[in-house]
């Protein structure tokens, strides 16, 4: 079943609530869970900056955070007793996308589990989704999993994603 399950995270409360998933996929399954947190380096570009200014502030500053993002997610997995490993990975002009589905590949992974924001509309066709880009690409299934919103703020789905609903499941296609 799910003995290697694939988790990219970004510290945000969407790739949280994909972890948690993940948490309690391994548990059921006695699977274990590699983090991926993929560094996009381009996005934090300004062009303001001088070459020497990005690679001896910028970059190394990013990678602390990748490194600080990772220990959170390896602690969290840890604790729930869950094999756990990290992957750090930076993509210099490439889409998260790709390199997630590309290391799923390397692993090799049997499940991708992927917290999404769930946009439509404008929202979707303006910022584009990377987790819709690796359902489409992704050679093993994927599990995307939304926070719930209840009035007036955003609240964690329940630890099943088949009894809440807020989760969709697609196998890759053949």
């Amino acid at each position: 079943m799910y003995k290697r399950i694939l988790v990219p995270i970004d510290g945000s409360p969407t790739s949280d609530r994909g972890l948690e998933e993940a948490i309690v996929i391994a548990r059921m399954t006695g699977g274990s869970i590699r983090l991926l947190h993929v560094l996009d380096e381009l996005v934090f570009a300004s062009g303001f900056e001088t070459g020497a200014t990005y690679m001896t502030t910028v970059l190394p500053a990013l990678r602390q955070r990748s490194e600080r993002i990772l220990a959170a997610g390896r602690e969290r997995v840890a604790a729930a007793a869950v094999a756990v490993e990290t992957q750090p990975v930076e993509c210099f002009a490439r889409r998260p996308s790709d390199v997630i589905v590309e290391q799923a590949t390397q692993w090799p992974a049997d499940l991708i589990v992927l917290g999404t924001h769930g946009r439509r509309g404008v929202n979707r066709l303006m910022l584009g989704s990377d987790a819709e880009q690796v359902l489409r690409m992704a050679p093993v299934p994927v599990l995307l999993v939304r926070l719930s919103e209840i009035a007036g703020g955003v609240a964690a789905g329940s630890t099943t994603a088949a009894a809440s609903g807020v989760a969709k499941v697609s196998a890759a296609p053949a």
